[in-house]
């Protein structure tokens, strides 16, 4: 149970933008962003490092739990069930295990409102009204908290959608639409929940601004492989900015001059140059073994592979970076790396997976992480190494059948993006003078700023740092 300071009572909202980098807020669209650009003005402001992986699950949980994603354990969208061959499992809200900021403030009487948040599905009790996440399966689940609330979102909002479902496409019309449209929906959700609910702490997060990233970012960044000089769709970033901020705007008009408003962003974005086709090379390379070699010009899942497990020492996932896990005696059901060669295998295909170069050559200045050594424990099961490719300007592909280890289409689908690692956060409290521009935080200090913020004591358990 938190401990409360008397005398400090500060209601706290804050606004999650997914991908959003830095240099958009603070300078790239500061001009076309009033809003934002007016708290800026009188807030405390910088770079927000994020987790690593840098992506949405496990960054989100990370940020309002204040745990790293070993102590969370889960290491991404999917992850490891067993210590078996199977498919991962999605880490949806039943994988977070750990109290975020809601659910301490809860405990101490303090009324929510959640709108929007990863892992929020299936949905949990919490002191106040909970809409889920992106990842809900539609609006016939049991998406709120309290259940009856559900009639209450759907009579005002019956096209209530939770996120811009099938976002890889070609159709780009039909996507910058249906961002728009669901962003519009759930932001005046929001505000409404904001005008008719009591509240001390609320928090929304907004998934479009990742979603425009993804499908549009070649239509955005000049050094874009594909970018084209005067495409009409050039300005869909920019102007889909305008529009989150103008109802950052309109949430600003019913809040009252106690709040403390914080903006955030779990990571940010690159543009994506190719994806390295994981498994195909740890299968030249001899690091996994097939009964079968894969069909060139036919696109193979890895699952559907016909995989020599016995002969196999490592294989991987795709995603917007690498996953290899080892297959050890004793651990996997067929392993064949001795427990005490591990080791060695790390430190050798470290070296190997750092020597990738680019189609052209040159050196892609490849990143491998072991998770025992960024994290401060390792719950359930990581993988073995973590590999972020070409600075993050590669993915990782785990489909094979591509007749080579490099590929310029995505295996999901249409996609412009990566993630980058530094995401941004924006502090403005309306009684205190910002500090303008300040060193980079990590995101793991975002719930105990928040909690500080409230006027309550910091678990000791909490990895992350008040931001002053």
């Amino acid at each position: 149970m938190l401990r409360w300071l008397r005398g400090k009572k500060k209601r706290v909202l804050v606004i999650g933008l997914d991908c959003v980098p830095p240099h958009f807020v603070f300078d790239e669209f500061r001009e076309d962003m009033p809003a934002l650009r007016q708290l800026t003005n009188g807030g405390t402001w910088g770079t927000l490092h994020s987790s690593v992986p840098c992506i949405t699950v496990p960054a989100w949980s990370s940020m309002l739990s204040s745990r790293d994603p070993g102590s969370l354990g889960f290491y991404g969208f999917r992850n490891r069930a067993a210590h078996d061959y199977d498919a991962l499992r999605v880490a949806d809200g039943s994988a977070v295990k750990h109290s975020r900021v809601w659910d301490h403030l809860s405990e101490a009487g303090k009324q929510n409102i959640v709108v929007g948040v990863p892992q929020t599905y299936p949905v949990r009790p919490i002191n106040g009204h909970l809409v889920s996440g992106f990842l809900t399966p539609g609006t016939g689940s049991a998406f709120t908290f309290p259940a009856v609330y559900k009639s209450s979102v759907l009579k005002q909002f019956p096209d209530y959608a939770f996120d811009a479902k099938g976002f890889r496409t070609e159709d780009k019309t039909w996507l910058r639409q249906t961002i728009s449209d669901v962003t519009d929906v759930q932001f005046k959700l929001f505000r409404h929940m904001l005008t008719t609910q009591p509240w001390d702490f609320a928090m929304f997060v907004n998934m479009g601004t990742d979603r425009i990233h993804h499908g549009f970012w070649r239509h955005h960044d000049p050094q874009h492989r594909l970018y084209e000089p005067g495409h009409a769709l050039n300005g869909t970033i920019r102007e889909y900015y305008k529009q989150v901020d103008s109802h950052i705007a309109d949430i600003m008009s019913v809040i009252d001059d106690d709040t403390v408003v914080m903006v955030v962003s779990d990571h940010g974005v690159t543009r994506m140059d190719g994806a390295i086709c994981i498994n195909e090379w740890l299968w030249r390379e001899g690091w996994l073994a097939l009964n079968t070699p894969p069909p060139e010009s036919t696109i193979t899942r890895f699952e559907d592979m016909d995989v020599d497990w016995p002969n196999t020492r490592a294989w991987s996932t795709g995603g917007y970076y690498g996953r290899i896990f080892f297959n050890v005696q004793g651990r996997e059901p067929q392993g064949s790396i001795p427990p005490d060669g591990v080791a060695d295998a790390r430190a050798e295909l470290t070296t190997a997976l750092k020597a990738i170069p680019a189609p052209d050559g040159t050196l892609l200045h490849t990143q491998v992480f072991e998770p025992e050594h960024i994290y401060t424990e390792t719950n359930n099961i990581p993988p073995d190494l973590m590999v972020y490719f070409g600075d993050l300007h590669w993915r990782c592909v785990g489909s094979m059948g591509y007749g080579g280890i490099y590929t310029f289409e995505n295996d999901t689908g249409p996609d412009d993006a990566n993630h980058s690692p530094d995401g941004m956060f924006l502090l403005h409290d309306p009684h205190g003078r910002g500090r303008g521009e300040i060193a980079p935080h990590q995101l793991m200090d975002i719930a105990p700023t928040i909690l500080q913020r409230m006027g309550g004591d910091v678990p000791a358990d909490m990895q992350g740092r008040i931001i002053d």
